[in-house]
């Protein structure tokens, strides 16, 4: 991975899930539990579960009702709030992810979380793993009505932040959302190498990735 040209950053803008926590909580979530727990509370099987869930999944991927537990709820007639705190046990901070945030903080960089996830999402994790003292605003799409995979999320948060896309760092773990921020002009873009501990490195496309956290501050 080259080193990142540090004068030429202003802001630092950061995904959450699978970038700086480890994303096998929310594919346990989504791949295991929440399709158990739907069989049994509809009194399926879990083979006929994971048939009802996954053409579910695939119609609504990369949407805003994709990453909205209120959508879920509705949608599957589930407790899905409740239903993530039984394995929120499983969340956890990638390796190194908090020794960057402090490094960049310290350096005077503009720190800003932007996630998909659900507000009532956030708030579980930032119970779990505090992180919220390292961030100059923690930005839900959600607050915007539009996912980061949409070009009218990126026209939001520049009103609502006001930052310059070329003299930012956006770093994600999700190829469409890179491509998208790239899109709207963000200078600098990273992808994740391995954003779930338990399903080993992954392609990450036309982006050079982050592998080791402690790397992306050298020169800082």
């Amino acid at each position: 991975m080259p080193s990142l040209p540090w004068h030429a950053i202003d802001t630092v803008l950061l995904d959450m899930d699978g970038t700086l926590l480890d994303l096998h909580y929310d594919n346990h979530f989504w791949m295991e539990h929440l399709p158990q727990r739907y069989a049994e509370l509809h009194g399926v099987s879990r083979a006929m579960a994971e048939m009802e869930l996954q053409p579910l999944f695939e119609r609504n991927a990369g949407q805003l009702q994709w990453y909205c537990l209120d959508f879920w709820s509705a949608e599957l007639k589930i407790p899905v709030r409740e239903l993530k705190q039984e394995t929120a046990h499983l969340i956890a901070l990638r390796a190194d992810a908090d020794t960057f945030l402090a490094a960049i903080r310290q350096a005077g960089k503009r720190v800003i979380l932007i996630t998909n996830a659900h507000r009532d999402s956030l708030s579980l994790k930032m119970e779990r793993i505090e992180l919220a003292p390292y961030f100059e605003r923690m930005i839900s799409s959600h607050d915007y009505g539009f996912a980061k995979e949409n070009p009218q999320f990126w026209d939001a948060l520049q009103a609502d932040i006001d930052f310059d896309p070329a003299r930012s760092l956006f770093i994600d773990d999700t190829l469409p959302i890179l491509r998208s921020a790239r899109d709207f002009g963000v200078g600098h873009l990273l992808a994740v190498k391995e954003p779930d501990s338990k399903k080993g490195p992954k392609d990450t496309g036309e982006f050079a990735a982050v592998e080791d956290y402690r790397d992306l501050i050298v020169g800082l």
